[in-house]
């Protein structure tokens, strides 16, 4: 249990470092007192540029595969993790690294929704997981033109991707758990949505567009 504890809590502390926050120091501004306000990609590229943008989206996806990768299968040194929680290392790793960065210890508990480090967690995990999610996210995108209900619908994807397949009871644990934080924090996407005040992506964001939701 306290090997589980060791590595959720790296996990957290890795997932506290935003990328959008990290490159404070180089862009001389606080992402968070522009556009929506919120520390992630979707925002950094409509405020901040492509390249910046980019490197914010590397930051948070990488952060989340070391997460699940490397912090998940690492033996802290004279522990041995009990066979019956060692499986679960990935469950509270991977949802670790995501509640670091939705919510830093270092930035005042203010960070982004999670969705980059997500995939950067799966990626982690198995890299084919990351299928259905991009197909999803793609399909609802050009469909709706909603980046946020794209996310969401793309994360849900994910967990029923795990129930299909009889994913072990930790995976499960892990996709469905993502969903929900995810569903969580565009709650304001879905307000908006439901008040028709959500804008939508003119052009695919992936193509630059300058307007869409965070």
């Amino acid at each position: 249990m306290i090997a589980l504890l060791i590595k959720g809590a790296l996990s957290y502390l890795l997932g506290s470092l935003v990328g959008s926050l990290v490159l404070r120091r180089y862009t001389g501004v606080d992402i968070r007192s522009l556009g929506s306000g919120n520390a992630g990609a979707t925002n950094a590229l409509r405020t901040l540029g492509r390249k910046v943008a980019l490197l914010v989206l590397v930051i948070d996806i990488v952060k989340g595969a070391i997460a699940t990768a490397l912090i998940a299968r690492w033996s802290p040194p004279g522990m041995v993790a009990a066979p019956q929680l060692s499986g679960w290392s990935v469950t509270v790793c991977g949802l670790a690294v995501i509640l670091g960065h939705v919510y830093p210890v270092w930035y005042g508990l203010r960070g982004g929704k999670g969705l980059a480090t997500l995939l950067g967690a799966v990626a982690g995990i198995n890299a084919w997981l990351l299928l259905p999610m991009l197909l999803t996210w793609l399909a609802a995108v050009i469909l709706f033109g909603f980046v946020g209900l794209a996310s969401v619908l793309g994360t849900i994807a994910l967990a029923v991707t795990l129930v299909l397949t009889d994913a072990a009871p930790p995976l499960l644990a892990f996709g469905v758990l993502a969903a929900l934080l995810v569903i969580f924090t565009h709650r304001g996407n879905i307000a908006r949505m439901r008040a028709g005040t959500e804008p939508r992506a003119t052009r695919l964001w992936l193509l630059g567009a300058r307007r869409g939701a965070s």
